[in-house]
């Protein structure tokens, strides 16, 4: 047999374009599926089905979450003048470890990426922009990634909002350019919060 049935090729291609996965990656995946036992697949399954039904996106902030809002912009104890944009929901909870940022987030929901068609419009830009328009805000903390793209992003936000009337800053270059958020440890992200500076 020169070829893998076709149920097995269909989920391989699937896989395979998921982030962090190749074909190979996809094909060891979907080989320790098969050597599980069928409660072990209904769990996954249920697991992934369950992704949908149970986790909501906030709709003042764009994190993911059980309730809508989520639980830190009901929290009336954060300080509401002070908003952390982060690219992805998984930012916010790398940071929120720290135990040293108090205020709400904005999650843009990516980042802008030129070369793979990603604009601005595409991102939770336009509703940032709408939230310091209200007033209410007095700083804008980006804590995109200190890569390319990130830089880019907190660029473009920054020249949008830079006259506004509210404060804008960048977090600290504690974090090692090319890095993400996501990777950091705790100690790392809390002395980049602590260290920003304004742009």
């Amino acid at each position: 047999m020169n070829q893998y049935p076709e149920q097995i090729k269909l989920l391989i291609e699937k896989l395979s374009r998921w982030p962090g996965l190749g074909p190979k990656s996809a094909e060891r995946t979907v080989f320790y599926l098969l050597k599980q036992n069928k409660e072990k697949l209904d769990e996954i399954i249920n697991g992934i089905a369950k992704l949908k039904e149970e986790i909501k996106i906030c709709d003042n902030c764009f994190n993911i979450s059980t309730q809508n809002p989520c639980p830190i912009c009901l929290d009336k104890k954060r300080d509401q003048t002070m908003v952390c944009v982060v690219a992805e929901p998984q930012d916010v909870l790398v940071i929120e470890k720290t135990d040293d940022f108090r205020g709400l987030y904005h999650v843009l929901g990516g980042l802008i990426i030129p070369s793979q068609n990603i604009t601005p419009d595409q991102l939770k830009i336009k509703e940032l922009a709408q939230k310091v328009e209200k007033g209410n805000i007095k700083e804008i903390i980006l804590a995109t990634n200190p890569d390319l793209e990130g830089e880019t992003t907190a660029m473009y936000i920054n020249e949008l909002l830079k006259n506004k009337g509210v404060k804008i800053s960048r977090l600290a270059k504690g974090l090692p350019v090319g890095s993400t958020i996501e990777y950091a440890d705790e100690i790392t992200i809390s002395s980049a919060l602590k260290g920003r500076q304004q742009i």
